[in-house]
């Protein structure tokens, strides 16, 4: 459209066959460019030329150093007006008052009465100063005048020279009227150069105390990363939490809170400090504002820890130092030492090192324990390795119920009595079975307890991983009773409670590890049996008083709070057997990680320590048994075995059967067999030939009698 065509006709002719016409089309020369205003391309580059890094960073450069000038002049105006004012102790004095702290307010009252009756003294003093001063010059003078004259006298007796009388005097003269000349000289440049002085000292003042707002301060220091914690960031990060009555106490206080504040320490990879709130502040305010607060401290939150000390309305903090909770902490003592053993009875298991970088360490001795956590945090590495450190104890009898069911108990096997492994509805009724073993065995030493109060039995520890899925199983038995649930009639539920009940007494020991904790898969009586519960990162709240109880949570357990994925490993604690801060119902811990190749070593490490055992991969149910062949079952490798421990890894073989053996039912299969027991360091014991012979007899006469 607007274009001009043009035909073109040859000679003019109009006959001329249309498709002989030559047509041109005429396309206009586009318009020339609306010229942009002057004021528009002003405008853009003066915007460009404002907002250009080079033109900011000017402004923030000028901008801060006049401030630090201007500020230098305010503090140390106020500084001067502290040292020449009881200004300082009416700060201290409103501030004790403010904490409720009536006997240092009293103090610090004794103390400015003391300074206002020093002041009153001195300024008394200064209505005689110049009378005195006077005196003090007329006879210095004179004192000067005449040790002079003397000097003079010495001279001319010495010279011979009369003169020399006033030589001393002449010399003192033109000395002072040197002084004169130098001070004339030098009075005009330093009045010049005074001003500035001055102002370069000011700003040297407001720079070492970053007297600027945070917009014109260098980049490096606005960011505060890896700032470095003091008192006026605490107290600037508490009174900037929102909590007005703390604000406004924070403004009251003279001394601008810092006597809210006890000692910074240096702990571990952070610091610690107690703030004790004023009146009006409750410790849960606080807590609440966890992700505030770190954030006021120029930290992530989980570098931040509030915990409830012994004190009353005090909170501790401790702050680590920035990005040092995502280092690695060094390996396990159990991998470093391999001359390292254990003691279940009066040892610690070493399990990782707390916030303050102090080495955490379990006592395991008549504790029930559950750990808990999210999937894929490390539970099973942390279950795993108090049992590494307690297999190096010979006298503790494991037995491990895996119903994850991928390998990470495999170590375990020639060391364990029984290892289930496996997810299957199977492994849950074997794994209920396992732990109704425990109970028939707990039941026989509790007999055996009563009828030897002295008897002292070696410790049995059960170990569950996954226990959720055990809860979880729908499978019943033949009496319809089901294997999972949380009722009376669940077996692996009752058998649970009844080995938290009673089994400490008499060394029989449950370890559970779970995730995702919920009601379902864990249910209260079983989490609350428990002497030591532990919990890796968790999603809820709700969660984590599951796990650990309220008392813990109400006193700053925090698991919920915990990065998934980025704090493997990371524990909260809440037990009696490890050294948890006075005051405290928790401990932070971050486990030593321990892999599967680092297990295995530690396990052959306890198996050359205490011999081979049996290990049994299922339990059998209801089958006919063979004793003899038992018994050459459990000897496994081992040339000869105590009869104590020959009947205990029987009974872990098979509980229906053999849980209520005695030393006379074994005997008497081996007397009847031919394979007699004997003393042996004072001890009876089984012998692995003997056995093997005996089964070897009979089966050649069973094969002889057939024939």
């Amino acid at each position: 459209m607007g274009d001009n065509v043009v035909h073109l006709r040859k000679d003019n002719d109009p006959s001329t066959d249309p498709a002989t016409v030559t047509t041109l089309t005429v396309v206009p020369a586009p318009a020339p460019p609306v010229p942009v205003p002057l004021w528009v391309r002003s405008g853009r580059a003066v915007k460009r030329a404002v907002t250009h890094e080079r033109t900011t960073t000017a402004v923030r450069a000028v901008a801060r150093h006049g401030l630090y000038t201007l500020n230098g002049g305010r503090i140390v105006a106020r500084r001067t007006w502290d040292g020449r004012t009881g200004a300082r102790y009416e700060r201290m004095l409103r501030a004790a008052e403010a904490a409720g702290n009536y006997e240092v307010a009293q103090e610090w009252e004794e103390r400015l009465q003391r300074f206002r009756e020093a002041r009153h003294r001195r300024r008394m003093d200064l209505l005689h100063s110049p009378v005195d001063a006077a005196k003090g010059v007329a006879v210095g003078t004179g004192m000067g005048i005449g040790t002079l004259v003397a000097l003079g006298v010495v001279l001319a007796v010495a010279n011979k020279d009369v003169t020399d009388v006033i030589t001393p005097l002449t010399a003192t003269v033109e000395f002072i009227a040197l002084l004169i000349r130098i001070v004339q000289i030098v009075w005009g440049p330093l009045i010049s150069i005074g001003p500035f002085l001055a102002l370069l000292a000011l700003w040297a003042v407001g720079r070492s105390q970053q007297a600027a707002p945070q917009w014109a301060l260098p980049a490096n220091v606005r960011s505060g990363e890896g700032e470095p914690i003091t008192p006026s960031i605490v107290v600037k990060a508490l009174r900037d939490l929102g909590i007005p009555a703390l604000r406004n106490a924070i403004k009251e206080m003279g001394d601008a809170g810092a006597s809210m504040l006890g000692p910074i320490r240096i702990a571990g990879c952070g610091v610690e400090v107690d703030v004790t709130l004023p009146s009006g502040v409750s410790t849960v305010e606080v807590q609440q504002r966890r992700r505030k607060l770190a954030e006021n401290l120029t930290r992530h939150e989980h570098e931040v820890f509030i915990t409830i000390p012994e004190a009353a309305r005090t909170v501790r903090l401790w702050i680590a130092d920035s990005g040092a909770l995502d280092e690695p902490i060094g390996p396990s003592p159990l991998v470093t030492d391999e001359t390292l053993t254990a003691n279940y009875k009066s040892g610690k298991a070493p399990w990782g090192q707390d916030l303050r970088g102090d080495a955490a360490a379990l006592s395991l001795y008549q504790r029930h324990l559950l750990i808990t956590g999210l999937s894929n945090q490390g539970k099973t590495a942390s279950l795993r390795a108090l049992a590494l450190w307690a297999c190096l104890d010979r006298t503790v009898e494991f037995r491990i119920a895996d119903l994850k069911g991928v390998g990470d108990w495999a170590m375990f096997d020639g060391l364990a009595t029984v290892l289930i492994q496996g997810p299957a509805d199977e492994q849950v009724i074997e794994a209920t079975e396992m732990v109704e073993g425990l109970v028939e065995e707990m039941n026989r030493r509790i007999d055996a307890r009563r009828a030897d109060p002295k008897a002292v039995f070696p410790p049995l520890i059960g170990i569950v991983d996954e226990a959720q899925v055990a809860f979880m199983c729908p499978v019943k038995d033949e009496d319809g009773r089901p294997y999972g649930g949380s009722k009376a009639t669940s077996r692996y539920f009752m058998a649970v409670r009844k080995v938290h009940n009673q089994g400490r007494a008499v060394d029989v020991i449950l370890w559970e590890g779970t995730q995702d904790p919920t009601d379902q898969n864990l249910p209260k009586l079983v989490r609350e049996g428990a002497h030591t519960r532990a919990a890796l990162a968790l999603g809820t709240e709700q969660q984590s008083r599951m796990a650990l109880g309220d008392k813990a949570v109400d006193g700053g357990a925090a698991p919920h709070l915990l990065r998934q994925g980025l704090d493997k490993g990371t524990l909260v604690v809440a037990s009696d057997g490890i050294d948890i801060p006075a005051g405290q119902a928790s401990i932070t811990v971050r486990t030593h990680y321990i892999d599967d190749e680092q297990a295995k070593a530690i396990t052959d490490r306890a198996k050359a320590l205490r011999g081979s055992v049996a290990t049994v991969h299922a339990i059998d149910r209801g089958e006919q048994r063979d004793p003899l062949a038992d018994i050459a079952t459990v000897l496994g490798n081992d040339s000869r075995v105590r009869t104590q421990e020959v009947i205990t890894r029987l009974a872990a073989l098979n509980p229906d059967a053999y849980s209520g053996w005695s030393f006379i039912d074994l005997k008497r299969v081996l007397d009847d067999a031919g394979a007699e027991p004997y003393k042996s360091d004072g001890r009876m014991v089984v012998s692995r030939d003997r056995v093997a012979a005996a089964l070897a007899n009979r089966d050649t006469e069973g094969s002889a009698s057939a024939s």
